[in-house]
């Protein structure tokens, strides 16, 4: 399938590519160039007497190539450039593949080595290697459970990387923002509540990522009236990394909690912010009712908990490729402004399947203690934080099927394995074999 710069070379055979760069305003280009100018802004041209012409002056046998073509197809007469074709199909919005036995492929998934040419571009000056775009990210909330994931694999994928911190954290939690900085975070201390702060950390990067919890979530509006009077950032992905809270519908205390989240939502929509949600659904690991990060304990050694009769499904992905497809997601135009959803597909298992695979591992069978719907919704009712909010999404998981009652369907949802089948997620079965 050819790349990005394929396309150009059509219809502009002088032009050569180079590695892409970031300019100062934090624009993403590529600095293609004819004869050492760049067709982004002159061109070099003999009938002008070798003086550079500005782009809407360019020509193509007396044809301007930024608003038409000519074009033997059609008898040497002008073509706009969304009729611009290659083999018949318009390269502004289509590209004929081999790979899919000539049918049209849109631009958002032409791919150079695999790759989405938003995010990676082949060139020969790297033996047609992927270099990657520099986009620049911002974590809110790095310092939290699944912010560290995302911050990780943001610096793993090769990005800058931003955490904006909390002055107060830097003395209450010393140890985890040096770990920021010792994995090449950059570390830009402010906070949500403090306007000119937020204003100068997103004047640094293209994309923003918040990873808050709890009643931090309504302060996230904060961030869209920031992102509003900046204007430069280029794709938000507010606090969501579960379930798809316009989809789901949990008993109190958790409804409150989506309906925050939806709201933020709903916000990100009317001020026409380029976004993605991010619906990775259960986190692996066994699913204790009563605590907010299952990773933090090892699986029952002593029985199982199983909630209803443990034959509704639910997917686990471990916050590692939480990050990781995040991270891909981030600058793929096949995201922008839709909900992704981690769905792997070996993942996707009752609370009986889980139970049996960690049998498997410390060769012993466990008794099992049944938990009905009734007790989840009794400990919910309670109004324990944050216990009466994991016993309520429990409840949704495991006995209303929240994450698999309807289906991944275009144009605002797409499925991540679907979208990256490269990434090699983690199954159940190797993580658990970390407890051992």
């Amino acid at each position: 399938m050819a790349c990005a710069t394929d396309v150009a070379r059509q219809f502009l055979p002088c032009v050569q590519p180079v590695q892409p760069s970031l300019g100062g305003d934090g624009a993403r280009s590529i600095n293609l160039t004819c004869n050492g100018h760049s067709p982004a802004q002159t061109h070099y041209s003999p009938e002008n007497n070798g003086q550079d012409t500005t782009v809407s002056n360019l020509t193509s046998n007396g044809h301007c190539p930024v608003q038409t073509q000519y074009s033997a197809e059609n008898n040497g007469q002008d073509t706009t450039v969304a009729n611009l074709t290659c083999n018949g199909h318009s390269p502004a919005q289509t590209q004929w593949s081999p790979e899919n036995n000539g049918q049209d492929t849109t631009v958002a998934n032409l791919t150079c080595n695999g790759h989405s040419p938003a995010q990676t571009q082949c060139s020969p000056e790297n033996n047609d290697l992927d270099t990657v775009v520099a986009t620049r990210v911002l974590v809110i909330g790095a310092t939290g459970f699944i912010g560290r994931f995302v911050a990780e694999a943001s610096v793993k994928s090769g990005r800058p990387t931003y955490a904006l911190v909390r002055p107060t954290t830097k003395s209450s939690k010393p140890k985890v923002v040096q770990s920021l900085i010792d994995s090449g975070i950059q570390v830009v201390y402010g906070c949500m509540h403090d306007h000119n702060s937020l204003v100068k950390a997103l004047k640094q990067v293209d994309v923003v990522i918040c990873t808050v919890g709890g009643y931090g979530i309504l302060d996230q509006v904060k961030i869209v009236d920031a992102i509003k009077e900046v204007g430069t950032v280029k794709r938000f992905l507010p606090s969501e990394f579960g379930h798809d809270v316009d989809r789901a519908d949990p008993v109190e205390p958790a409804l409150s909690f989506y309906i925050d989240k939806r709201k933020v939502r709903r916000a990100v929509e009317e001020a026409k912010i380029p976004y993605t949600y991010i619906c990775c659904n259960s986190i692996a690991g066994w699913p204790y009712y009563y605590h907010t990060h299952p990773t933090e304990l090892p699986p029952p050694k002593e029985q199982f908990e199983i909630y209803g009769d443990g034959s509704v499904k639910a997917f686990f992905v471990t916050g590692d490729d939480i990050g990781a497809y995040t991270m891909k997601a981030v600058d793929d135009p096949r995201t922008l402004n839709k909900s992704i959803h981690f769905r792997p597909p070996k993942n996707f298992l009752c609370l009986n399947e889980l139970a049996g695979i960690w049998e498997n591992k410390i060769q012993k069978s466990l008794p099992r203690v049944f938990v009905s719907a009734e007790d989840l919704v009794r400990i919910a009712e309670a109004n324990f934080m944050p216990s009466s909010i994991v016993a309520a999404l429990t409840h949704d998981i495991f006995i209303n099927g929240c994450q698999f009652k309807f289906p991944i369907e275009e144009p605002h949802h797409v499925e991540a394995c679907e979208l990256y089948p490269d990434l090699k997620y983690t199954t159940m079965d190797d993580f658990f074999e970390g407890y051992l």
